[in-house]
Formats: C-alpha cells, structure tokens, sequence
C-alpha cells in the first residue's frame, strides 16, 4: 500500500512537514552540492539541460524556479534561454550557498534568490512566462495547493515544467531500489553528518506519485494540457504542464 507523501517527513518529529524540510535543507546546505553530483554521478546536470531545452521553445524572457536550493537549475535556464531569473526556497541556507555561486559566475543581475513558501507564493496571477520545479514538489506540505500555486502564477497558454524523481521499471528495477535504499542513505549520512535526510529521500519517492497519475494530478489542478518525458530509464521525469 502507497504511502501518503503528506506523512512522509525528514525527521518524524512533532513539527510540520514544510518545518522539517526547511530544517533539513538548512543543515545539508554545505554538502547539497557535492552530494548531489556524487550520488547522481553528474546525471542530473543532463536532467536539467533536457528541461531548458524544452523549457526555451516557448521563449521565456522571465521565469520562476521554486525550490531552487543552491540555484542549479536557475543558473542552466539563465545560460540556456537567456531569461530573468527568480529563485524561491524555503530554506535561506541553501539560497546562501546559491547567492555565492551566482555571484562567482557574475549572474546576480540575471539570477535573484529569494526566501518564500512554494504553497504561498507573494507574487502577482499570470506574471510569468515559465514556472520550474526541480526536486521539489515531493516535498511540498500539501501537493494539491503547490500546484494550484504554480498555476497561478504562470501566464495563460505558458507552462510549469516539473522535474521529479520517478521508479526504475523493468529488470534494472531493483539494482536500482537497492542502491537508491542503501547505498544512497549510508553515503548521505556519511557526508552530510544528517542522519534521516537522506533516508527521507528514498521514502518520500517512493510514496510520489509518478507518470500517468502525477499527469492526472496536474490536469486534476486545471492545467489544460500535459505531456511528460521520462529520463534515464524511469529514475526521473519531466513534466510540462500548460494553462
């Protein structure tokens, strides 16, 4: 039986889920980006190029990457289409370690960083040409109002693009699933001195809805069209959701 992503939290304390991610996000902030490189083996660079790709047919001059962290994805959309970009997290000791990086690469007047809730958003309806989300609708507090949120935002007939962790199906499925339990976790731990951040990335995927039902979620939202692409046989996918 699915778990409900709702009950899945990184420490199972008292405290909200959008409490504990924050917690977490802050205390793994020094070694995210060094992790996520690491444990991916560099994958997930080629996973955020496939979404700029996508992301620049509809030429965007601004856009929005919610759960930006240390601002991975919002530095590729700035490289790849050539928008403003507005990073929002949650977590101020992630945008910390981004505001650096942007700065290095001389991008602070392309790329700003922002505290803020995903699931209340202070920007205006209809002000953006695109909306992304890179690992981080998994960890929204209330799924339905995060999406409704990234809706709002975005203008009419322009898209939010999703990228997401999925399953591996098929025979590589649980090679996969060991690593991902295990190896993954104990490597997590080692590093980021976090002992349940990176056990909670393992349960909260597996209790994510992916695929035709994450489709149907987004339509469920009042997106008009939604079409998705799966990566790297299944460990991720991009969806691209239309208003």
């Amino acid at each position: 039986m699915t778990k409900d992503i709702t009950k899945i939290t990184p420490y199972n304390s008292e405290a909200t889920k959008k409490s504990q991610v924050e917690d977490m996000f802050d205390n793994i902030a020094p070694k995210y980006d060094l992790l996520n490189h690491v444990l991916s083996m560099k994958i997930d660079v080629l996973w955020r190029n496939t979404l700029v790709k996508w992301m620049k047919n509809d030429n965007p001059q601004e856009v929005l990457d919610v759960a930006t962290g240390t601002g991975d994805l919002a530095i590729t959309i700035e490289k790849g289409t050539g928008s403003k970009v507005i990073g929002l997290d949650l977590s101020q000791q992630m945008l910390n370690v981004g505001v650096i990086k942007i700065k290095k690469l001389k991008l602070d007047g392309k790329i700003s960083m922002q505290k803020g809730d995903a699931e209340n958003l202070p920007f205006e309806d209809n002000r953006f040409d695109a909306v992304s989300v890179a690992f981080g609708v998994r960890n929204f507090e209330n799924l339905t109002k995060g999406l409704a949120e990234l809706r709002r935002v975005v203008k009419d007939n322009k898209s939010v693009y999703i990228l997401e962790f999925s399953k591996v199906e098929g025979f590589l499925a649980p090679f996969y699933m060991f690593y991902f339990k295990n190896v993954l976790p104990a490597i997590g731990r080692l590093v980021s001195k976090d002992n349940r951040a990176y056990t909670y990335l393992p349960d909260s995927v597996n209790a994510f809805p992916f695929g035709e039902k994450m489709r149907q979620i987004l339509l469920d939202t009042g997106f008009k069209k939604v079409e998705y692409k799966k990566l790297s046989l299944g460990i991720a996918t991009i969806y691209k959701a239309t208003k």
